[in-house]
């Protein structure tokens, strides 16, 4: 009996320490194309956690690994909200094309939650029409103190009605709290500055009353800036003047220095910011200012030594070094990886199967729009130009392997090269491996005859440097032509930019972007 016991204890403790998260949903109206996203709202590197189709009744589903308790942001057809989320919860999430996800309802485990944060938020959208944010910055110091704290107490008062209406846990309320002072400071960061413009003064410097009450909203820095994107981007204004005084000093006379490494430099000359700090604000900035995809190979190897050596957070650095590798791939010369893939008969298929012979890994869904539209006529004739000297391999990443049947039956009809199928999609090893998410489709990397990664990814055939690479590989020389028409609208490969906050915003739209 006892044995039995113990088991269902460390079986409670499993399902209580669990990361999973299950959701399920429908999108009354969705269009087949669009898809679901859920990205953690707090990390650093902010990729895409899952990413689901649905239905042709509008039906989605999907389970994935929660890194923490806290705010989640849900994209869909290029507009975003937030959702609070728990590990080892199941969620059942509804609402129609047409606002979603601006509106949604949630049931199940996440319901008291999600319904005290919607109504948190609905409150600031109304309070916040009604403040007159300029009257107060032009008043003295004292009169915009005393406006802030107001505000505080006025958000802090709707929370507290609305934890005795919906009966939230404990974590989400103490979210909410944080969002609002994150949101008060950083009108009052804009206040300052205002201040010190108009004063002419570089040294000009508030009182004690404003101070004073500043560092009371900020008194739990370190878990403020774990929580918050918005504080972190806080933290940066106030040290941007200090900053920028720096990098012109230590810049001088260089040209080939990246913000990054001034940063860095920088954050190690201020012995007043922890640590924990120091590492969220400079994966903050090196994700902002020198992770993209045109990042010279020299300054992708200045990134790399700054993670490994500077940033002290585990979780921290392999999140920011996960996305270094998704927006600027491999090193020319790694060896190209291996995956699952398998022909439409279910047979196995080794990309080794081409060595002795470049060839160039196509990936791509059926669900991205502009596969049929953009991509496949281009594809074409660049096939048609090379085929003589290099392969294609068309790796397809829809959800299921009937849809890889049907799609590459279609599209790819005609065009030469080997059409395989990546069991999983977006959640196959092959798409992990070579850090291709769905903002990144369609997808293209050169691999040299040896087997050796020959270019970065591209998202576009018609770009300039992929044409090069393909003419070095195979000893041919494309025609040249006038440049053509963006295929594609132009694409932020950078999903941290996409989830970077503005740093002037009223405090409703402080807590509703994201």
């Amino acid at each position: 009996m006892k044995k039995y016991l113990l088991l269902f204890a460390i079986a409670l403790f499993a399902v209580s320490c669990s990361k999973k998260v299950e959701v399920k949903g429908k999108i009354a109206g969705s269009a087949p194309l669009e898809r679901v996203e859920f990205v953690e709202a707090s990390g650093v590197a902010t990729l895409p956690l899952i990413n689901m189709g649905l239905d042709k009744d509008g039906n989605f589903a999907g389970t994935f690994e929660a890194p923490k308790n806290g705010m989640y942001v849900i994209n869909y057809a290029g507009k975003q909200n937030l959702i609070f989320l728990k590990g080892g919860q199941t969620v059942n999430i509804s609402g129609t094309a047409a606002t979603f996800p601006a509106e949604y309802v949630v049931t199940g485990d996440a319901k008291n939650d999600n319904d005290f944060f919607q109504a948190s938020q609905k409150f600031l959208s109304t309070y916040g029409q009604g403040l007159n944010i300029q009257e107060l910055m032009s008043g003295d110091e004292a009169k915009y103190v005393k406006g802030m704290q107001k505000i505080e107490a006025d958000i802090n008062k709707n929370i507290d009605e609305n934890v005795k209406k919906y009966n939230p846990g404990k974590e989400v309320v103490e979210w909410k709290k944080t969002d609002a002072k994150v949101a008060i400071l950083n009108l009052m960061v804009n206040y300052e500055m205002t201040k010190k413009q108009m004063s002419g003064n570089p040294s000009f410097k508030l009182g004690k009353l404003f101070t004073d009450y500043e560092n009371k909203l900020k008194e739990n820095n370190d878990e403020m800036v774990k929580t918050s994107p918005f504080y972190r981007q806080y933290l940066l204004t106030k040290m941007s003047p200090s900053f920028q005084k720096f990098a012109e000093a230590k810049s001088k006379g260089k040209t080939d220095v990246t913000t990054s490494e001034l940063f860095n430099d920088f954050l190690k000359s201020q012995k007043e910011v922890s640590q924990v700090t120091k590492d969220y604000l400079l994966a903050f900035v090196m994700a902002q200012s020198d992770i993209h995809p045109q990042t010279p190979a020299k300054t992708t190897d200045k990134i790399k030594k700054i993670i490994e050596e500077d940033i002290k957070d585990a979780g921290i650095k392999a999140d920011i070094k996960k996305m270094q590798f998704t927006i600027n791939g491999f090193k020319i010369g790694d060896d190209a990886p291996e995956g699952s893939l398998i022909k439409a008969d279910g047979t196995a298929y080794k990309l080794s199967e081409n060595k002795g012979k470049p060839y160039v890994l196509v990936f791509y869904a059926s669900w991205n729009p502009y596969i049929a539209e953009g991509t496949v006529p281009v594809l074409k004739e660049v096939v048609n130009f090379y085929k003589s000297k290099m392969n294609f391999v068309f790796v397809n990443l829809d959800d299921t392997k009937d849809q890889f049947t049907k799609t590459s039956n279609a599209m790819m009809k005609g065009i030469q090269g080997t059409n395989v199928y990546a069991e999983g999609g977006l959640n196959s090893d092959i798409a992990k491996k070579y850090g291709v998410y769905g903002f990144k489709l369609p997808n293209f990397i050169v691999v040299d005859k040896n087997g050796k990664i020959a270019s970065r990814s591209f998202v576009n055939l018609g770009d300039a440097d992929l044409i090069t690479v393909l003419d070095k590989q195979t000893g041919l020389s494309a025609p040249k032509v006038a440049p053509q028409p963006q295929m594609m609208p132009q694409m932020n490969m950078d999903p941290a930019a996409q989830q970077a906050p503005p740093v002037k915003e009223a405090p409703q739209q402080a807590a509703q972007t994201k």
